[in-house]
């Protein structure tokens, strides 16, 4: 189990993240969204492309940082939820989309790094 602030904390990346993102003309269209086998952190909108955004928070360097943390079975988890997100929406089966990183060291929004097109389903 986690330390009592890991939700927090959690929370605060994602805020972060959606700042920025909001800042760089994207628009958070949900936040969590959550089926059985994966959760998307940010659902945005780049114009007419969805992209769905995974934010890591990694303080710790000596694990590999916040990029290593999104293993393949996480990238196959975040797939999993464009899917079923994408299927759920009349509109959104033909949509183009892609899978962005937002990734953070610190609580500071100085310390963000963006990864468009960080993977796509073809990878995995």
């Amino acid at each position: 189990m986690g330390k009592p602030n890991d939700t927090t904390d959690g929370a605060r990346a994602e805020a972060l993240a959606a700042a920025h993102l909001a800042r760089h003309g994207l628009v958070v269209a949900e936040r969590n969204y959550r089926v059985r086998g994966g959760e998307i952190d940010l659902v945005c909108r780049d114009g007419r492309t969805l992209v769905f955004v995974e934010v890591r928070l990694r303080r710790n360097g000596g694990f590999g940082g916040a990029a290593a943390s999104i293993t393949a079975t996480k990238r196959r988890r975040l797939v999993l939820a464009a899917q079923h997100y994408l299927a759920q929406r009349a509109n959104a089966p033909d949509a183009t989309c892609r899978f962005d990183c937002v990734l953070l060291d610190t609580l500071a929004s100085t310390g963000i790094e963006w990864i468009r097109n960080a993977f796509s389903a073809d990878d995995l």
